[in-house]
């Protein structure tokens, strides 16, 4: 069976990315995202999958800032619907919570919930972690934002179900290998493209006007590691990299930025039901 490194424990929505990533998966976690890249670099894993952005919360930016420094490619991606649920031990009720833990992300996405109640958020490293520590201190006032696979595997009770603030709560997370792969027949492509560009008036937009025609589905400026104040630019766009058009577009981005990194031409996900 194909091992599938993710972010977390059991129970974890990294876990179910995984379990979707590839018939057969056996999901393996890992305590950050740099952990799951340098899993899969080493070939302690097959592949691995890091969510990057979420569509309440937005952006994942720790994982994204990792995707400039690796040599991976990513090869697909998976929308994974998120449905979050209030756990706590069981016997404990509603009223009688007063901290909530989860990931930061999870506990944005709750944000309206735990205001309305007054709980008190608490960060944690991950949702199903969370889980796992509430059962080892058995704390009667706290609570966790988890799956329900965290419910079933930690055996907790589920006080409140689907506490998204929006129904449309979904995170999309990519697949990355040491391998590329071929194009399909018959399949929508995005690519996903990281470049910088020099400070000078107009050129970031002469950059982008290099993409003219294709459609952006994504674009994100974030800090450079190895200089201050300059930035490098993330874009997604539909469409395979070497097919006449996109190809086009990046030769025009090459001639214009300082840094480029085409990070992979994948298959698009579909949306959930």
């Amino acid at each position: 069976m194909p091992s599938v490194a993710f972010q977390g424990v059991p129970g974890a929505y990294g876990e179910l990315a995984a379990l979707r990533a590839v018939a057969g998966a056996s999901p393996v976690g890992f305590p950050t995202f740099h952990a799951v890249l340098e899993a899969v670099s080493a070939g302690d894993a097959d592949i691995g999958v890091i969510p990057v952005e979420n569509s309440l919360a937005g952006t994942v930016y720790q994982a994204l800032d990792l995707l400039p420094q690796t040599d991976l490619h990513i090869t697909n991606e998976i929308i994974v619907r998120v449905k979050h649920q209030l756990l706590a031990l069981p016997g404990v009720r509603l009223e009688d919570v007063q901290r909530v833990y989860s990931h930061p992300q999870a506990l944005a996405q709750c944000d309206g919930f735990l205001a309305q109640r007054g709980l008190i958020p608490v960060p944690a490293f991950d949702t199903a972690g969370a889980a796992q520590e509430l059962v080892a201190r058995e704390a009667l006032d706290e609570a966790v934002i988890a799956s329900q696979r965290a419910a079933e595997l930690y055996g907790l009770a589920v006080l409140a179900s689907g506490i998204e603030d929006e129904d449309f709560n979904f995170t999309r997370f990519l697949v990355l290998s040491k391998h590329e792969t071929a194009k399909l027949p018959d399949v929508t492509y995005k690519t996903s493209v990281v470049f910088a560009v020099r400070h000078t008036p107009g050129f970031l937009l002469e950059t982008l006007g290099q993409l003219k025609g294709l459609n952006l589905t994504k674009i994100e400026s974030r800090p450079r590691r190895d200089r201050a104040f300059s930035y490098l630019i993330y874009i997604d766009f539909e469409g395979y990299i070497h097919d006449a058009e996109a190809s086009s577009a990046l030769v025009g981005i090459l001639q214009r930025a300082s840094y480029v990194k085409v990070i992979g031409s994948y298959p698009a996900a579909q949306m959930p039901d």
